[in-house]
């Protein structure tokens, strides 16, 4: 049977010694039952995974004892940033766990022509904080080393000169308009180049207006075509990541 896991704040731990407060505590008390000489595993965001043993328990706190660590792995390279224009937020929600699980390494929120929300200023700060909290429960389902960063929203021409300034980075553009490159052509191109990041730029549920179209091609993003089929954004967020992961991140470096 599988260990359950939890992330914590490094100052839960100090040393060998473990204490546990407030929402998360409440979770494992009363949700899961865990009791003196309960085990689990906490994840810090390190790459590793600490084994620990309940040694006391209270009305408001937990108290523990580090058994063992392991190691866990890192992302393979190229890490993958996911350049989101801001679909309807609850379709925002669904994306980041799937991220996590499925190993990007960071999403980049943006507001273009077609976006759900069309400045910068209507994402708040308690919606990334919603969202950090969906990284870091996703992260103790899937026990993957490292915590999903979401970057602070800004807007397509900001982003894409953030982009340009890395010359270690590889950038792709699916569009569901004209394109003269497919998905399968772009990644062979792509993977022959040894990158340490590639940025994929997926647009909201109304795509990408022509003016930005032209605006990638300034910053040397053609279009790529993902087949016939026009995907929902979920879709070619879930496909675009998985794809990737098996075509370019699969060697040992």
């Amino acid at each position: 049977m599988a260990l359950r896991r939890f992330y914590i704040e490094k100052e839960n731990l100090q040393g060998d010694r473990l204490s546990i407060s407030g929402d998360l505590f409440h979770h494992i008390r009363d949700v899961c039952r865990f009791d003196v000489g309960s085990q689990f595993e906490v994840l810090l965001g390190d790459h590793q995974a600490h084994l620990v043993e309940v040694t006391e328990v209270n009305k408001r706190e937990l108290f523990g004892r580090r058994i063992s660590t392991r190691e866990l792995p890192a992302l393979k390279k190229p890490l993958i940033t996911l350049c989101l224009s801001v679909p309807k937020l609850p379709k925002v929600d669904w994306i980041i766990e799937k991220c996590v699980e499925l190993g990007a390494s960071e999403i980049r929120p943006f507001v273009s022509d077609y976006s759900f929300l069309r400045k910068e200023s209507e994402i708040s700060e308690n919606r990334i904080a919603r969202w950090e909290k969906l990284v870091q429960a996703a992260t103790q389902q899937s026990g993957r080393g490292d915590l999903l960063k979401i970057g602070k929203p800004i807007t397509l021409k900001k982003l894409l000169e953030e982009f340009n300034r890395n010359p270690s980075t590889g950038g792709l553009f699916p569009y569901e308009g004209e394109s003269q490159i497919g998905l399968p052509s772009a990644l062979k191109e792509l993977k022959s180049r040894h990158l340490e990041h590639l940025w994929v730029f997926v647009g909201s549920e109304g795509g990408f207006s022509l003016e930005e179209v032209n605006l990638f091609a300034q910053y040397g993003l053609n279009p790529v075509s993902m087949g016939e089929q026009i995907l929902r954004v979920e879709t070619a967020c879930l496909a675009l990541v998985s794809v990737i992961k098996y075509e370019l991140g699969q060697e040992d470096r």
